[in-house]
């Protein structure tokens, strides 16, 4: 069955797998599923992923998910721009996850990349998810 929206899968996946406390999960393979899994990895929400060819084409990452004390690093992630709403914001409309804790994924035209580097980048774009 195909997948409608591929990052709100991703997000429930990783969700998912740290309410059981698992230290791994996969996912799909894709570009964007990539990129995000790189923002998470490089702002420390997760330890890291690893991408597995499959043959005919079909990709899929295996998540290492990342614990402090036992309590997961991630603790809630939502999506925020879905299939039927996309949400698009301004470099000044972004939001401030957390008053500023938290990071928001951003996709612009210079990738994907978190709430504040888009910031420093001076550049808006579709609010994928949030993440505190």
């Amino acid at each position: 069955m195909a997948v409608t929206d591929p990052i709100g899968d991703l997000i429930t996946r990783i969700r998912n797998a740290q309410m059981r406390r698992k230290d791994k999960t996969s996912t799909p393979g894709s570009r964007l599923r990539a990129s995000v899994l790189e923002v998470l990895r490089s702002e420390g929400y997760i330890r890291g992923f690893t991408a597995t060819d499959h043959g005919n084409g079909r990709t899929e990452f295996e998540i290492e998910l990342k614990y402090f004390d036992g309590v997961p690093v991630i603790r809630e992630i939502a999506r925020v721009s879905k299939p039927g709403r996309r949400v698009y914001a301004s470099v000044k409309n972004l939001p401030r996850v957390a008053n500023g804790l938290g990071i928001a994924v951003v996709s612009t035209p210079q990738g994907v990349m978190a709430d504040h580097e888009a910031r420093d980048k001076n550049v808006g774009g579709e609010v994928l998810c949030t993440v505190f």
